[in-house]
């Protein structure tokens, strides 16, 4: 996973917008029509947002007629787990040495 790829996911998961499309296409595949709807933009605007997604690897657009159809791309999310994973067996493991240094002081003290 490239840290440009990684930004790009991190970037287009930090608008509120974006993660309301994200959580409407979890449901199934949607025109850009039916995503636009409940939000209160022009709509170019609104086709910005989508293309930060599929940027970012999380949609896949299909073009049919004059119909744009979207959804989430298989395994959308698994740069961000697996990053956020490593992170978490880091600072798991700060914690767990930061505990051993903790509980060692007190014992040292108790002496």
């Amino acid at each position: 996973m490239s840290k440009f790829h990684l930004d790009l996911c991190f970037s287009a998961l930090g608008d509120p917008t974006r993660r309301l499309i994200l959580q409407r296409l979890a449901r199934g595949e949607a025109t850009t029509s039916e995503l636009a709807e409940p939000h209160d933009m022009a709509l170019p605007s609104f086709m910005a947002h989508l293309q930060k997604l599929e940027a970012a690897g999380f949609i896949s657009t299909e073009k049919k007629g004059r119909t744009r159809i979207c959804r989430l791309a298989p395994d959308a999310f698994k740069p961000v787990q697996d990053w956020l994973s490593e992170q978490n067996a880091i600072w798991e493991g700060r914690l767990d040495q930061f505990d051993d240094y903790i509980t060692n002081l007190m014992q040292e003290r108790d002496k």
